[in-house]
């Protein structure tokens, strides 16, 4: 890796990392070039770009300090608002550089998306992305089929979360880092698409391959939760009310047993206290 790239990734993990996120550089051009013209990033194809994304962990080492940082507003995804607040971290650390910040969900004024998130995961060789036609032969017929990202850590338990990119910064001898495919063989292809397609609410496409961590029972319980009713799981906000100024410390107590008491929920909530090991799913 070239000392710049080297050290600029430095800088952006130190930012980034102890907070549950990974960081991994790629060009523009790997990009563009698996991707129809519709979708090409406007920028030079040695342009230096990071793709981020969150980890099990990103959970009680950056959500919930965030929502007791007061940094909070109200009517947007908790999860979007912390990401966005670090990913804005990154630029106040570095402010001699132009840096632009793609948040995965983003779409242009014509709905089209501004990064496809699981093809820059892909191309930067942080998770593979495993696709219809990474199956020889399949037996799908007329159906649609997504497909979906899995990280050779993690498996499916992480999310991609944006892309920085670096107008200015020019890296045309970047190595192409490869992502591991983890999930080699055809009939393991198969099983994790149609599991991601037909029962994805049961969270076991996540589990393609044996993850070290995976998302707590309290963080389940988060994601599953439509992101309307989150504030409301979060105690910050009633059902069908806007969201209320109520004290973080009721945080995920309607998910705490009735016999342990909100100094629990206060001790969940503390940055340097995790929830209890929770058993896979």
């Amino acid at each position: 890796m070239e000392p710049q790239v080297a050290e600029l990734k430095k800088k952006i993990e130190d930012t980034l990392c102890p907070f549950g996120f990974e960081v991994y550089p790629f060009q523009v051009a790997w990009y563009n070039a698996v991707l129809p013209s519709a979708f090409h990033l406007p920028l030079p194809g040695p342009t230096l770009a990071f793709l981020v994304l969150s980890t099990p962990a990103m959970f009680d080492r950056a959500l919930k300090p965030f929502l007791q940082s007061g940094h909070l507003k109200p009517l947007t995804d908790p999860v979007d608002q912390c990401v966005a607040y670090h990913l804005g971290r990154v630029r106040k650390s570095l402010p001699e550089l132009q840096i632009e910040v793609i948040a995965d969900y983003e779409v242009h004024p014509n709905r089209r998306p501004k990064i496809l998130a699981q093809t820059a995961a892909h191309v930067a060789g942080a998770a593979y992305y495993y696709q219809r036609q990474d199956v020889e032969a399949d037996p799908w017929g007329t159906q649609h089929i997504s497909g979906v990202c899995i990280h050779p850590r993690f498996g499916g338990w992480f999310a991609i979360r944006g892309v920085l990119l670096l107008p200015g910064i020019e890296v045309p001898d970047l190595p192409l880092t490869k992502p591991l495919d983890c999930v080699p063989t055809r009939t393991d292809r198969i099983a994790l698409l149609e599991s991601f397609n037909f029962h994805w609410r049961d969270w076991a496409y996540r589990d393609a391959v044996t993850p070290q961590e995976r998302y707590s029972e309290e963080q389940k319980a988060y994601f599953s939760t439509p992101p309307a009713q989150r504030l409301a799981l979060l105690g910050l906000a009633k059902p069908s009310e806007e969201p209320s100024s109520a004290s973080p410390e009721l945080l995920f107590t309607t998910l705490i047993p009735k016999s342990q008491n909100l100094s629990r929920a206060r001790g969940w909530l503390s940055p340097r206290v995790s929830p209890p090991t929770s058993p896979g799913p």
